[in-house]
């Protein structure tokens, strides 16, 4: 909790006779594995702002219908929509900062499953429901009224384009294909797992497809984002440089 509420709440008086408060935004899109994740915690907990992880809550409702048999394995397969719509609106989720692993625990209907929706599997299923526009805009809302809490740092494939086109900070954070299966296999070996490199590039380049190609909401950058190439920097690189940007968009910050 390092900024103070003048830099963190921005106040719109559009007339004399009524004002609003909007809370700054920061968007940091991209693609699975292209460093997302760690950069926006590590903003969350600088700012003090809250953390979204968009992408996990596609992956939840991608989980909780195939736990429930309404989505396979097989993306060939048909999918119910309105049955996985019904199953989305009936789910409670939360995300809980925990500051010793320095990860979010994701809470859903009161039960963990942080390390099950992480699966790489599961990133199959989340990738086949979110093309489905009733789910995305059953999530939608829960996103957007985040916003209307506190600072947000949110973590996606459409934050900038589609859910918070008017954000402060717009930043899309990619590496190539190959950058990013090494790194999920290094993460699944140093967790004990065995890893794959050639059927993860697969799945990895599959899902890019799917995600780029969809009709609703395709992954892209936003006009005036940053477009940021992390195949070559590590995790401190890309902070200092999404960091600045930040600057020079006016978010302050005290270290």
């Amino acid at each position: 909790m390092t900024s103070s509420t003048p830099d963190n709440v921005l106040l719109n008086t559009e007339n004399s006779h009524t004002s609003s408060v909007r809370y700054p935004v920061i968007c940091i899109d991209g693609p699975s594995g292209a460093g997302k994740g760690t950069v926006t915690w590590r903003l969350a907990q600088v700012l003090g702002y809250q953390l979204l992880d968009s992408g996990a809550l596609y992956r939840i409702v991608g989980l909780k219908a195939f736990e429930a048999g309404l989505i396979s394995a097989d993306a060939s397969q048909p999918i119910d929509e309105d049955g996985v719509l019904t199953l989305t609106e009936s789910l409670e989720i939360a995300f809980v900062p925990n500051n010793d692993s320095g990860r979010v625990d994701i809470i859903v209907n009161g039960q963990a499953v942080g390390e099950q929706v992480r699966n790489e599997m599961v990133g199959g299923y989340a990738s086949q429901i979110a093309v489905f526009p009733q789910v995305r805009q059953a999530l939608l809302k829960l996103q957007q009224d985040m916003a209307t809490r506190s600072g947000l740092v949110a973590d996606g494939r459409d934050m900038g384009t589609v859910v918070f086109p008017d954000a402060d900070v717009k930043v899309f954070l990619t590496a190539s294909a190959e950058a990013r299966a090494e790194r999920r296999v290094t993460q699944l070996l140093n967790a004990g797992q065995t890893a794959d490199f050639e059927a993860i590039l697969a799945t990895i380049k599959e899902r890019d497809d799917r995600d780029e190609n969809r009709s609703t909401a395709p992954s892209k950058p936003a006009a005036d984002a940053l477009l940021l190439d992390s195949s070559a920097l590590n995790a401190d690189a890309v902070y200092e440089q999404v960091k600045k940007h930040c600057q020079d968009k006016g978010v302050f910050f005290t270290s």
